[in-house]
């Protein structure tokens, strides 16, 4: 059979044993002292039991003496009923007195009242029968007899009442004494019971956290890079002695763990640090890209001269239209590296509206509508141009009706709205998913095209707002229209930013 030991047992059954054996000694004790304070309260309550009894009993008497009067007073059926009720409960206070011969003046009195008091009951019965027999002469001798003993009984029980009084307050006294002498005692014995157990539990629970205590210290060293330092063995087989074997086994490899992880953190930091390098010129790059892909410097060089050469020839629509051409052209190279205004922005897709309805004779029908707060707000540049030039290319050219292209910009709490609506060829589902996952065939081989298509305008919103979705279409179908929104978010914009017209 295995040894019982006390380091064996886990720490909430040492825990449990400690606590549950002081509170069972607190327990008793308070049991003991609540016996001793119930019996001492007992023999108080009896103190003034026996005063409380002959009260009543002087009441009840009283009582009778007062009922027998009324009847004899008024000679009532309610007056005659009352004094059968007072006496019969006047003979049941006197079946409480003493009716023995014991040597004690308390006992004998009461004897005595109670023998007076028979004689009593009975003048008071014949006086009661001889007021209703109409015997006038011997209710009036008997209720003379009766009103002479209760004067008799009156005393002897004023006497007796005194005589209880004076036993009981030296029985109250003396009780008052033993009482005061058990809260002493028993505060002196709870006080010591408390110390003892303290001093047990300390006794108990320091081998318990003695461990926990040279742990602290071993784990500090550890701490500071000394992995040479171990706790002491045990073969305990509780939590601690557990926790004390698998501390050292750690220290033992954490050494040979540190080592290893020191030269891999070196490499594994230069790695990080090459690879955010490489993919913070990665964005760079490809925004740069795809914001440069009309960079025409050349044309806009030769359309300044083309537009001189016209104003000199006073060919005033067509330097016009040279001088927008140029102007646009001007704002790509201008704008190619940087982001723009909505009132560039705006400006760029006038320009561009107005190219168009040189080159088809008036076809190209646009409205814009555009809330007087938002023209300061900054944003990529190019991204509404390409927007409106899909609804031309792929909208509204080649219909059999008269094409509209509605564009309006709406400031929200949080964000900008920017929508570009026409009323052509419309798109299913199908397409409208292949835009949005950037899947779409761009536009940058096409003749008429400036080269940005749908899937530029949507890298450049991710990249430079950091946030997908920001792009929305949608269409009924084919030939009900296409409307494409853009939420441009204010976090990012310039929120507080008003223009002056507003």
């Amino acid at each position: 059979m295995k040894k019982f030991r006390w380091s064996d047992l886990s720490l909430v059954s040492k825990i449990v044993i400690e606590v549950g054996v002081l509170a069972a000694l607190l327990f008793t004790i308070n049991m003991l002292f609540y016996m001793r304070i119930n019996n001492s309260m007992q023999e108080m309550d009896d103190v003034y039991a026996s005063n409380a009894q002959i009260t009543e009993l002087g009441q009840v008497f009283d009582d009778v003496q007062d009922s027998m009067y009324q009847y004899l007073k008024v000679k009532s059926s309610q007056a005659l009923m009352d004094y059968y009720q007072n006496e019969a409960k006047y003979r049941q206070e006197l079946d409480k007195l003493n009716d023995q011969n014991i040597e004690d003046s308390v006992k004998l009195l009461e004897k005595k009242i109670r023998k007076m008091s028979e004689s009593y009951l009975s003048c008071t019965a014949g006086t009661v029968a001889a007021k209703r027999g109409r015997n006038v002469e011997k209710y009036k001798q008997k209720y003379d007899d009766s009103l002479e003993l209760y004067s008799y009984i009156q005393s002897s029980m004023d006497e007796l009442n005194k005589q209880l009084f004076k036993e009981n307050s030296q029985t109250y006294g003396a009780l008052r004494a033993v009482m005061k002498y058990l809260e002493i005692s028993n505060t002196v014995i709870m006080l010591l019971a408390v110390a003892c157990g303290m001093v047990l539990l300390i006794m108990a629970t320091k081998g318990m956290f003695r461990p926990l205590t040279s742990m602290a210290e071993t784990a500090q060293l550890v701490g500071q890079g000394n992995f040479n330092v171990k706790m002491p063995p045990t073969d305990a087989r509780d939590e601690l002695g557990e926790v004390t074997r698998a501390f050292n086994t750690m220290v033992e490899n954490l050494a040979l763990y540190i080592t290893r992880t020191k030269a891999s953190m070196e490499k594994e930091q230069q790695m990080m640090e090459r690879e955010l390098l490489m993919e913070t010129h990665l964005k760079e790059a490809q925004l740069k890209y795809l914001q440069s892909q009309i960079n025409p410097h050349f044309l806009f060089n030769s359309l300044n001269a083309g537009a001189q050469l016209a104003m000199m020839e006073d060919a005033e629509k067509t330097g016009i239209f040279v001088e927008k051409m140029a102007d646009f052209f001007r704002y790509n190279v201008k704008k190619g590296e940087e982001d723009a205004s909505l009132e560039e922005e705006l400006e760029a897709v006038d320009n561009y509206i107005y190219i168009l309805n040189v080159r088809f004779a008036g076809d190209i029908h646009f409205s814009k509508r555009v809330d007087c707060d938002v023209e300061n707000v900054r944003v990529p540049s190019m991204i509404l141009q390409p927007v409106v030039e899909n609804a031309v290319n792929h909208g509204i050219r080649n219909i059999d009706w008269e094409g509209h292209i509605d564009l309006s910009v709406e400031r929200w709490d949080d964000h900008i709205e920017v929508s570009v609506r026409d009323n052509g060829l419309g798109m299913t589902k199908e397409q409208i998913e292949r835009v949005l996952s950037k899947k779409a065939h761009s536009s940058s081989g096409e003749g008429d095209s400036t080269g940005i298509g749908m899937n530029n305008v949507i890298s450049r919103l991710e990249l430079y707002y950091q946030q997908d979705g920001l792009m929305e279409i949608y269409s009924e179908g084919e030939g009900m229209g296409t409307e494409v929104v853009i939420n441009i978010p204010l976090e990012r914009s310039e929120k507080n930013v008003q223009n002056s017209a507003c």
